[in-house]
């Protein structure tokens, strides 16, 4: 006989939404793979030769490619409740998310940025544009943040940052291998730490 009144832990599932080779998706699919109760179930992405379709075969995690039609339509939307998806993880994508899809997502978004936010955000600062104009900007110190996702480029509430100080003439090549160690160490403890501490206990 069952006992009804035994508490199961609920799991959830995530989908990353990426663009590129997917060094960072890789990170939280390894981190999350031995995990029983959140599991990466969805690869979203906008081009067809990117490296991070290759990461979801060789895991066996579902993916999607979407077009500019699809991505700000509800169709997208439907496509991820099908999937039951209960939080959306950018991991280097590059088109700004449409409100409609906030809206079904508010505080369900998360995006990592290569920078110390509210400085070096904003439209086209992603990936280089950010290491170059760090070190454009004579700064001593850069790092990354990890926020929530809303209507305005990098402007959600900011749930995580770490700080890279570096040396003088540091090259923005050299300063982009030391923040995709931040990106790599912390993105996946984060995430994990914004689903045990703000999702709920029972769905």
């Amino acid at each position: 006989m069952t006992n009804k009144n035994i508490q199961t832990k609920p799991s959830y599932n995530v989908a990353i939404f990426a663009s590129g080779a997917g060094s960072n998706a890789l990170k939280i699919i390894e981190f999350f793979s031995e995990n029983e109760y959140i599991t990466v179930s969805l690869i979203v992405c906008n081009k067809i030769n990117a490296g991070v379709l290759d990461i979801a075969s060789t895991y066996n995690i579902e993916s999607i490619i979407v077009d500019k039609n699809h991505f700000n339509s509800d169709e997208l939307i439907s496509r991820l409740h099908s999937y039951n998806i209960d939080l959306i993880v950018l991991a280097g994508f590059l088109w700004k998310i449409p409100e409609t899809l906030i809206s079904n997502y508010k505080d369900r978004i998360i995006n990592i940025h290569p920078g110390l936010l509210p400085k070096y955000g904003g439209k086209g600062m992603y990936g280089k544009n950010v290491h170059e104009a760090v070190v454009r900007g004579n700064e001593t110190k850069s790092g990354i943040s990890i926020h929530l996702v809303d209507e305005h480029y990098d402007h959600g509430r900011v749930l995580f940052q770490a700080v890279y100080f570096f040396p003088e003439h540091l090259t923005a090549a050299s300063l982009a291998s030391q923040i995709h160690i931040l990106e790599h160490r912390h993105y996946p403890v984060i995430i994990n730490s914004y689903i045990q501490n703000c999702f709920p206990l029972n769905k």
